[in-house]
């Protein structure tokens, strides 16, 4: 990860994508419990690995990082991982927009946590 300067790597067994190693992973479950670095992946890899399909939209992607606590999101087609949508692309996406349009991106996003929070 270091070497090739990515976040994460995605865990395979047989081919089929089955879990996630973050960085994030790296420094809760490995540097700072004290494991050794010959951990196997297994050991501290995010699963059953949580994918979104390349037919949703960024909005649906926001809302599964949310709502699972997550800030990598794999794209899966036909059992492959064929992308991967991270916090920082939905941010880079959404500050390239004119004002008006973050102005109205912003707007949806707090008409959407209000109507959340409201009481049923």
């Amino acid at each position: 990860m270091d070497t090739s300067n990515i976040g994460c790597v995605i865990v395979t067994e047989n081919s089929k994508p089955i879990g996630i190693v973050t960085e994030r992973d790296f420094v809760t479950k490995i540097v700072s419990p004290g494991k050794p670095l010959f951990t196997e992946i297994y050991e501290v890899m995010s699963s059953p690995l949580i994918t979104i399909s390349p037919n949703e939209t960024i909005w649906e992607a926001a809302e599964i990082m949310k709502e699972k606590g997550i800030h990598k999101l794999p794209v899966k087609e036909n059992e492959q991982i064929i992308g991967i949508v991270t916090t920082t692309d939905i941010v880079k996406l959404c500050s390239a927009g004119s004002d008006s349009q973050m102005r109205k991106i912003c707007d949806q996003i707090l008409l959407r946590m209000k109507n959340e929070n409201r009481p049923d």
